[in-house]
């Protein structure tokens, strides 16, 4: 997402200013293909865990805001806050019930109030501290609400056919993960990462949208390996001859692999009313 909360990677840098910088021509466009890529997803997943009217939600990370925009235009929530670092793709499309919020969510003094959704997708894995950030977007959640996080999943393997695309996403994995500090090895422990922050029930799917050749999934990861360039040649394992050739490949009918999933957990808060019989339960015993 376009300017995620302030993280210091091993190399020194951030998200939003040593990689996908915001005042760049096309960053906005960039986040957009990922959106067509994967906003009907999320949007279903929103609307099936009941977001609708009366919700009041928070985007975290919120980009480009299609997400928030879609809560407000299709659920018919009553009040977005979006929140991200750097807002200027937000500020210029403005619609009735979304607020704005110029934020760092590892800033100790973020605290914007509770809230029934709490939404945030490709957010934290570019950020340090899991347990504690999603045990504080947990405190977030209003009881009865609902906490959905969303984040990358490489599903490149030792087992993986050598392609060009292979090549290219162990390096840009491992090159986001030297400069800005990107890891997404510990996806997977989100539904018990969640769980331990008292949230119940939880549970979580996976989606992997098809590379087909002039597909958003397939023209984002072009143009984020264009943009991610030296962190890649950096890592020693791809030169500028193998990015070429696998954004050729990407839009050519030779492309057989998966793009990264996007993994989606999601936990409830319970009602106060059934914390509070729990409580009870628990001292008469």
């Amino acid at each position: 997402m376009t300017g995620v909360p302030r993280r210091d990677g091993p190399g020194g840098g951030r998200y939003g200013e040593a990689v996908f910088r915001p005042e760049q021509a096309g960053e906005g466009e960039r986040v957009d293909f990922g959106a067509l890529a994967y906003d009907d997803i999320t949007m279903a997943r929103l609307r099936a865990l009941g977001a609708g009217p009366g919700w009041r939600c928070l985007d975290v990370g919120a980009g480009t805001g299609t997400v928030s925009r879609r809560l407000l235009d299709e659920a018919g929530v009553a009040s977005v806050l979006a929140v991200d670092r750097d807002v200027r793709f937000l500020t210029g499309r403005a619609v009735p019930g979304l607020d704005v919020l110029k934020a760092d969510i590892t800033a100790p003094d973020f605290a914007p109030g509770r809230f029934r959704l709490v939404h945030a997708r490709f957010v934290l894995m570019h950020l340090p501290e899991h347990d504690r950030l999603i045990t504080r977007l947990a405190e977030l959640v209003a009881p009865g609400g609902v906490l959905v996080l969303s984040d990358a999943v490489d599903l490149t393997s030792d087992r993986t056919p050598g392609t060009p695309y292979t090549a290219v996403m162990r390096a840009m994995w491992q090159g986001l993960g030297a400069t800005i500090g990107t890891d997404v090895s510990w996806v997977p422990s989100y539904p018990h990462l969640l769980r331990g922050a008292g949230l119940v029930p939880v549970a979580a799917e996976i989606h992997v949208p098809p590379l087909l050749p002039g597909s958003p999934i397939s023209r984002f990861w072009a143009d984020t390996w264009e943009r991610s360039r030296a962190a890649m040649l950096a890592t020693g394992l791809v030169d500028d001859a193998a990015v070429d050739a696998a954004i050729r490949y990407l839009g050519s009918d030779a492309c057989a692999a998966l793009s990264a999933g996007m993994l989606t957990v999601w936990g409830g808060k319970p009602e106060e009313a059934a914390i509070g019989t729990a409580v009870a339960w628990g001292t008469r015993r």
